[in-house]
């Protein structure tokens, strides 16, 4: 390892956590310096950006004290490295893998680089094992199978965190999971929240942790340190394991922010052009490995800016990822949790994880005949809003009374946790109850 150190004199300014250094040779992108303050302590940064002999340097942490005549640069030649263990099992984390929860740092059995490894697409397994979430419009409509990417799509304001918080203490997959959850950007009311949650949990997991008020950096830097432990419980130790991460879209916000620091020319709403291949880095670990145990399952949260399904990070995301579960502001102001708009909700791998032997050999008729029937209330629903129920044929008002009783005693279920036995067998009643059954 090359370790050179850089005279105090060729730091030009810092602006906030950014570093402008001078007169710096055989530097490389993404590179990790150590900085050295005047009063003696220390911090981590990463190059951003190389012009000439100058480099842009983001510091992981804060900048207060640096000054350009007696602070150090330390070049260090390496990249980002997660430090890997079974050690960090129930472990919490910030986002740059310092321990948060009042514990020393545990000693690493490896390292293991954040960008990961590629995946050769021929090595991959097909997702096919049933997971089940508690959740009746996930398992029973929109199913989950390991090594699957399924997003959420939220709208500010609904109960996402509550959502992800229920999928972390509820989930199941046959053998139990390991749960990495990623949270990034969260304000101190949220993370208090999540940290509750987490605490309660009876299972294994991982928690990584980024405040809105930690560096931006951090923000991209939390789910690669997530994803890079994820890989080694799965395809090292074998365990299946759960990422959870929320919020992608502060995420992509600090992705713009760093592109903006590096004078990048923007793209979309002003985010980098990159941000396609950017997300598929972190979605495409997601994963089984044939002739290999172990897995791992991702479900990102995405809040959608301006409530638009068609901004730049849903969009992308929905290309990247199997399918999405989409929340309704409507759902959530009738009192209805999970807000699940079933509609446009989708899995694109369910076939793979449900009939004979998985869930149940019924259970693809019945999610075809509540759809269905469902999609039919919805429409008569505008119909309704221009005649009047009165003026609607009988058949047509038993289509109305079907889409409320589905969305009340199917899609909403509180704190309830529903088996898929469960949400099978109230879904084969409801239908039966009003003549539709498969």
């Amino acid at each position: 390892m090359r370790l050179s150190t850089q005279s105090v004199s060729t730091i030009r300014s810092a602006q906030g956590p950014l570093i402008f250094a001078d007169r710096i040779i055989d530097a490389r992108m993404g590179e990790v310096v150590k900085i050295v303050f005047p009063d003696g302590h220390t911090a981590e940064g990463e190059i951003l950006k190389i012009e000439g002999e100058t480099v842009l340097i983001q510091i992981f942490g804060e900048s207060s004290g640096i000054d350009a005549e007696t602070s150090t640069i330390f070049f260090t030649d390496a990249i980002k490295k997660a430090p890997l263990s079974l050690d960090a099992l129930n472990r919490s984390f910030g986002g740059s893998f310092q321990p948060i929860d009042g514990l020393p740092m545990f000693v690493p059995e490896k390292w293991a680089p954040i960008a990961g490894f590629p995946l050769n697409p021929v090595a991959r397994a097909r997702p096919e094992q049933f997971i089940e979430t508690g959740f009746s419009t996930i398992d029973g409509l929109n199913t989950l199978v390991r090594g699957q990417k399924l997003p959420i799509f939220s709208l500010a304001g609904l109960p996402s965190k509550e959502i992800a918080a229920a999928i972390l203490a509820h989930a199941r997959g046959g053998g139990g999971f390991i749960v990495v959850f990623v949270a990034l950007g969260l304000t101190f009311h949220e993370y208090a929240f999540y940290r509750q949650s987490l605490e309660s949990m009876r299972g294994e997991f991982v928690a990584f942790i980024n405040l809105a008020q930690d560096p931006v950096i951090e923000r991209l830097l939390a789910p690669r340190f997530g994803l890079t432990l994820a890989e080694y419980l799965a395809f090292e130790h074998g365990r299946d394991v759960l990422v959870v991460v929320t919020d992608l879209t502060n995420y992509c916000d600090a992705l713009r922010e760093v592109s903006t620091a590096r004078e990048e020319l923007p793209g979309r709403r002003g985010y980098p052009g990159y941000m396609y291949s950017d997300l598929a880095s972190l979605y495409e670990r997601a994963a089984r490995i044939k002739d290999m145990p172990g897995s791992i399952t991702l479900i990102p949260i995405v809040t959608m800016p301006e409530d638009d399904i068609t901004h730049p990070i849903p969009d992308l995301t929905g290309y990247i990822t199997e399918g999405q579960i989409v929340l309704s502001r409507e759902l959530h102001q009738r009192g209805i949790f999970p807000p699940v708009d079933v509609l446009p909700s989708l899995s694109r791998l369910m076939q793979r994880g449900i009939g004979k032997g998985r869930t149940r050999e019924d259970h693809r008729d019945i999610a075809n005949a509540l759809y269905a029937q469902y999609a039919k209330g919805c429409d008569l629903r505008r119909l309704e809003a221009i005649v009047g129920r009165d003026a609607m044929s009988e058949s047509d008002r038993k289509m109305l009374d079907f889409a409320a009783a589905f969305e009340t005693e199917i899609v909403h279920q509180g704190s309830e946790r529903r088996s898929i036995t469960e949400t099978l067998d109230r879904s084969r009643a409801l239908l039966s109850r009003f003549g539709l059954a498969p």
